[in-house]
């Protein structure tokens, strides 16, 4: 089975491609002539989630499906959110996001913070919704160089490291991405 995953992320590609089974293969949006940004402008995951898959299924005709994902700080009443990408500003920095978000917990005790990814499959006119969700809080500081995004500053519920300090296959067990993605990959077995 050949399918679309509507991102221009390669570090999402990388991650998920990891988790497939060798049946189910990845097919970049740039294969398929899809060069534009997707828009992604909903007020929650779960909108833009289905906005990409939408995009792509009715645009260039392809099954495919698209993620958002979000991390979730509770002290801050669900900031970043839907505007984790973009939090810090349109230049999508991961650092400066990261930086924003520590100084706005500066005085905060609670850190307590959660990744949400919401997974909309498109496929065979159907559509079906994956939710995952990593509980975690937020570090004091970055620590480690693996994955992306806000990895070096979100340490998960049972572990004394980040994210970025896992190996891929152990942050894809017990990550949201890889929780969502081992929905999706049950699905697709069953649809297959």
């Amino acid at each position: 089975m050949k399918i679309v995953f509507a991102t221009n992320n390669a570090h999402k590609i990388l991650e998920i491609q990891s988790m497939l089974p060798k049946n189910i293969e990845i097919i970049s949006l740039e294969s398929i002539g899809c060069f534009e940004e997707i828009p992604e402008t909903a007020d929650t995951i779960e909108e833009n989630a289905i906005m990409k898959a939408n995009y792509v299924t009715q645009k260039y005709g392809y099954d495919c499906f698209a993620d958002d994902t979000g991390l979730e700080v509770a002290i801050l009443n669900g900031e970043p959110g839907v505007f984790s990408a973009r939090y810090a500003g349109e230049q999508r920095s991961a650092d400066a996001n990261m930086n924003k978000l520590l100084s706005n917990l500066a005085d905060k005790p609670n850190r307590k913070a959660q990744f949400k990814t919401v997974i909309c499959l498109n496929l065979k006119e159907k559509q079906v919704l994956f939710t995952g969700i990593a509980k975690g809080e937020i570090t004091l500081e970055k620590t480690g160089n693996q994955g992306f995004g806000y990895d070096p500053i979100f340490r998960p519920e049972g572990f004394s490291e980040t994210f970025a300090t896992l190996s891929l296959e152990t942050k894809n067990e017990i990550s949201h991405r890889g929780k969502a993605t081992q929905a999706l990959i049950a699905h697709l077995n069953k649809t297959n």
